[in-house]
């Protein structure tokens, strides 16, 4: 007792089992799964439930080990889940199920076969998967809004499966008719062939039975059950419903577990729905965050605004009120805390809403009336007019172009001034008619 303090002394189910079992040769498995050995079924399928969402392959597409440890987990669970396989790993660990505890020449690859059916990421095809622990999932495509998704949505539909024929209860025959042995693979489900390496030498290869459909056992056809037809399933229309909870993302799978088609001695397998969310006319989501356009008016943009600017899609209106003397640029946006999408299994904590502002220019023609209005007058045509004018075509130029090639710098009249493309200021000038001596002027009579 001293190396396992935490067990009461009250008889417990538990406590039973540590008291009439042996400690398991083994743990990886209980290890793979996070549970002690002496767990209930239900501990060891809640564990392997939480543990199965935690590392699925679509929640880690950046862990390239991801769908290894998957299949691991997986492989624990079908193994200690059923209580024949569970006793004998105890009770020899692994080497219990591929040697003497399961059978002398059982190897690995049917350990695999056995409780993945054959799975095609493997690489091989062990015909029948009349052992498996669980039927094939139906994966099926749903489309929804961003509507639905913000305020969730249930929704039910008919659909049709497989079902374990009623009247024969799967036996496929009729009355205690049962079914024999398939003489062409003997009971296995698969038949062997062999094929000439391209390197020499023969290999051999498994396939499915085409006689017994991989079963392994037939039935006569006078002895077949007359509603199933000896094919032991028969098609049954069912109504289901999903929950599309709030906050759910694009691509989010809703499982409805067991719902599949169903295979006589085998669990059904699940049904899987696959959240597909078409774009929206208004709001793109990143997250739990959404974005939206919203256009004003340039009166908006340079004297403010109070008014709803946008309808959420709840329904409800988002009014904003900016500051006085606020002006809104084009493509300025803005964040309102709250407003986003609802955060998935916490609907009342939401993300939040950034809004950029597209400002609507008016058209040419009201903004010349416009500025016509509060402008200054033109100014009026010269007074008196010279006697001849010509009307001036012209060109788009620019100013710099005539800087450079007209003028030299230092004689530049559009840095200088008018005046000094003459070659200096006032006083520079000389008259011509003056003396060097500086005469007077000789005074002539009238």
């Amino acid at each position: 007792m001293e190396r396992y303090p935490h067990l009461s002394v009250s008889i417990t189910s538990a406590a039973v089992r540590f008291l009439f079992f042996s400690v398991p040769v083994e743990t990886e498995l209980y290890e793979l799964l996070g549970v002690s050995f002496d767990a209930s079924e239900d501990e060891i399928k809640k564990a392997y439930r939480k543990k199965a969402k935690e590392h699925h392959p679509d929640k880690n597409i950046n862990d390239p080990d991801a769908g290894t440890k998957f299949q691991e987990m997986a492989a624990a669970y079908e193994i200690l889940s059923d209580p024949n396989n569970r006793a004998t790993y105890d009770a020899h660990g692994m080497e219990g199920l591929t040697g003497g505890g399961r059978g002398a020449g059982m190897d690995a690859s049917d350990i695999f076969a056995q409780f993945f059916g054959g799975h095609p990421m493997f690489g091989f095809d062990f015909g029948p998967d009349r052992r498996r622990a669980k039927g094939e999932d139906t994966t099926i495509p749903y489309d929804v809004t961003l509507e639905d998704l913000y305020n969730g949505k249930s929704v039910k539909m008919n659909m049709e499966k497989e079902v374990v024929c009623g009247q024969c209860k799967g036996s496929g025959g009729r009355g205690n008719a049962k079914p024999k042995q398939c003489s062409t693979c003997e009971g296995r489900g698969w038949t062997s062939t062999k094929s000439k390496l391209p390197m020499g030498g023969y290999g051999s290869s498994r396939a499915r039975c085409t006689d017994c459909k991989g079963a392994g056992e037939k039935i006569k056809e006078k002895e077949r059950c007359k509603k199933c037809k000896g094919e032991k399933i028969v098609k049954e229309k069912t109504r289901q419903e999903i929950f599309i909870e709030k906050g759910m993302t694009d691509r989010q799978r809703i499982v409805l577990a067991g719902a599949g088609d169903q295979t006589p001695d085998v669990p059904a397998g699940d049904v899987i729905f696959i959240l597909n969310v078409a774009p929206h006319e208004s709001f793109e989501r990143s997250g739990n965050d959404l974005l939206a356009h919203v256009t004003i008016t340039l009166s908006e943009a340079l004297l403010g605004f109070s008014r709803v600017i946008l309808t959420h899609l709840d329904g409800h209106g988002v009014k904003l009120t900016t500051p006085p003397g606020k002006i809104i640029k084009p493509q300025d946006s803005i964040i309102i805390r709250g407003e986003g999408m609802p955060t998935y299994r916490r609907p009342d904590e939401k993300g939040d809403l950034y809004v950029i502002f597209d400002v609507e220019m008016p058209d040419a023609s009201w903004l010349k009336t416009a500025l016509e209005a509060v402008l200054p007058p033109k100014k009026q045509d010269l007074d008196p007019q010279p006697q001849v004018v010509d009307e001036a075509d012209f060109e788009e130029s620019d100013i710099v172009d005539v800087r450079g090639r007209s003028f030299p710098a230092s004689q530049n009249f559009f840095d200088q001034g008018f005046p000094s493309q003459f070659g200096g200021d006032e006083d520079d000038w000389e008259d011509e008619d003056d003396d060097d001596d500086m005469d007077e002027p000789e005074c002539r009579p009238q």
